[in-house]
This record gives C-alpha cells, structure tokens and sequence, in this order.
C-alpha cells in the first residue's frame, strides 16, 4: 500500500511507485498528541507540514488573551506559517495538533532539494498553494459578505468533515462566534 502523501501526490502529477521511498526520504514524520505544539509565537516556523492523519490548527492569542483560530487542516492538508518560514523570522502564530496526529515535515532545504531531483514536485506545491489562496480569499469574502448565520451555514454545507470533527469552541473561533451563539445557531439549525 502506498504511502498516503504519496497517493495525493499521484492525485495532481505523474509519480512512479519506484520513487516513493527516494521522495519520502525528504520528509520527517512527526506523531503528535492532542493539543501539541509544533511551533508557537515567537519561535521560528521551520518546516511546512502534511497531515497524514489527524487534525492541525493554526491560531494567534489576541490582546485580550483569547485564541483566535485561522486556519484548519485535516488528512491530506499542508499548514505551515509561510512568513516565518520563507523570511526565518519569529511567528505571530501557533501551530498545534486538535487531535492525535500524524505529520510529515519538509524544511526548505528538503524541499529544495526534493524539487530538484523530482522537478514534477514543483507543479504539485504550485497547485497546493493556489489552491490555498484561493480558500483563503473565499473565507474573507465570507467572512465580510454573509451575515453569521450565513457563514455558519456556507460552512456546514461545504465543511460537513469539520463541523463533525472539530470540537465546538474551537469551530466558534475559526468562524468569528462565541461558543454560545455557535450553540444557538445549531439548535435554530435542528428546530
């Protein structure tokens, strides 16, 4: 059975079965438990990570002290802090596992010199990150064209794997509620 990166490799460029283990090489796997760090604010983000199993969250602390959480990732999702890593400056977020997980890592030395012994690999990290910037940039349209309840409800339509899996405060804080109205809106949901 091929290993999981390997087969959502294969799921946007030609990879041989042969090469597996030569591009696996470039990557450590990380086992994290719940609520793990990878990184926190102010330490530097050194690698970009995929989820072979589990769920990550990427999050900052406000002036209030209270975790606003910014991205999700689950089961064959990148999330890394780009800023840190390309400009090897101290990161403004956290990085931590929501539940057990299981992560490959890529340094930018690995990636480098993954990409120049399998030059298809680029092709592939070019449509991951389009593929980012193009959630992200709908998540603020979202965020700023749709009332609460809409969000909410965007949300659960075209995320129904995280609204099931991720637990309920934490689900608040990715959309901007309080974990009180998030209870509100899902009993008005289900009456």
């Amino acid at each position: 059975m091929l290993h999981p990166f390997i087969q959502h490799l294969k799921n946007y460029i030609a990879v041989q079965d042969t090469d597996a283990d030569s591009i696996l090489s470039f990557t450590d796997t990380l086992e994290l438990k719940k609520k793990q760090n990878l990184f926190t604010e102010g330490q530097l983000c050194r690698a970009n990570y995929f989820v072979v199993k589990g769920c990550l969250r990427m999050f900052f602390i406000d002036d209030k002290g209270t975790e606003q959480t910014t991205h999700f990732a689950i089961e064959n999702w990148w999330m890394t802090d780009h800023m840190s890593l390309l400009s090897q400056q101290p990161t403004d977020f956290c990085l931590q596992a929501v539940e057990k997980s299981v992560v490959l890592s890529i340094d930018n030395d690995a990636y480098e010199g993954l990409i120049k012994q399998f030059p298809a690999i680029e092709s592939y990290f070019r449509i991951m990150h389009q593929r980012a910037l193009a959630a992200s940039q709908y998540r603020i349209k979202y965020l700023y064209g749709f009332s609460k309840e809409e969000v909410f409800e965007h949300f659960s339509k075209n995320e129904p794997a995280f609204v099931q899996r991720i637990p309920q405060y934490l689900l608040a804080s990715y959309l901007g509620f309080t974990p009180e109205y998030l209870s509100e809106l899902r009993k008005k949901r289900k009456s």
